[in-house]
């Protein structure tokens, strides 16, 4: 059973105009196509309790991408180009995501889900990279992912998954990792040094990747990867039930 967050946002669909949950259909595709049981996440209103009760009955986490993670979040002066706050969303995830890393439980983070999960282990983002790193190459606009190579770690939890070395990935992305968060190790780099991946430091397994995996339908070794944590992580807590 695989947890996806969702977004929250006004929504279109015959004569409604609503603000409505979704989740492009790619993520719970890749989710479904590597064995696993994808579970849909919107916001809750009390999010520390609904994230204790929804985790009990979870295997895995993915936080998807969306929106900025609103900057008051690592004290940084938010930036013109910064999106609304999606406090709702923000306050969601991480509890989550810290109620996860409690646990144990497996987790993938992907793009924004990334950016969250460096800012609550005490990071900070680069809120616009064209300023940051002079180039608007990680996202052209238009809804067209731009592919972007990044250099995988030999070693690393990432390269076990899909190689070390030279990578080809979807981007679309304005911000990025510019402190990287305590108990974060970078795994995957692009030629201008910004950090496109890491993992945990510790025991527990967490990969987080900038660009959206999703987008490849021919590849879904991240997915694939997480539900097979996420199965032996339900069989150790089946095994301790038991116990």
């Amino acid at each position: 059973m695989i947890g996806l967050t969702t977004y929250l946002e006004q929504a279109k669909q015959g004569v409604w105009d609503v603000r409505a949950a979704f989740l492009p259909q790619q993520y719970f595709d890749a989710v479904t196509a590597s064995g696993g049981i994808a579970v849909l996440l919107p916001p809750q209103p009390a999010p520390d309790d609904a994230a204790a009760a929804v985790l009990a009955g979870l295997d895995g986490l993915i936080l998807t991408g969306g929106l900025d993670v609103q900057p008051e979040l690592y004290s940084a002066e938010r930036h013109p180009l910064t999106d609304p706050a999606r406090p709702d969303r923000d306050a969601w995830e991480l509890a989550l995501f810290a109620g996860a890393e409690e646990r144990r439980m497996p987790v993938l983070a992907i793009c924004r889900g990334l950016q969250l999960v460096n800012v609550a282990k005490g990071g900070t983002l680069h809120q616009h990279l064209p300023e940051a790193l002079g180039t608007d190459r990680f996202r052209i606009g238009g809804g067209v992912f731009a592919t972007n190579t990044v250099e995988i770690d030999e070693g690393s939890r990432l390269a076990g998954l899909i190689g070390p070395g030279d990578f080809d990935v979807h981007s679309y992305h304005h911000q990025g990792i510019d402190r990287l968060g305590e108990g974060l190790v970078a795994t995957a780099r692009t030629d201008d040094g910004l950090v496109q991946a890491f993992e945990s430091d510790g025991e527990g397994y967490l990969v987080g990747v900038q660009w959206h995996p999703e987008e490849n339908a021919a590849d879904r070794r991240l997915f694939a990867g997480l539900v097979a944590e996420a199965a032996a992580f339900a069989h150790e807590r089946t095994q301790g039930v038991h116990a």
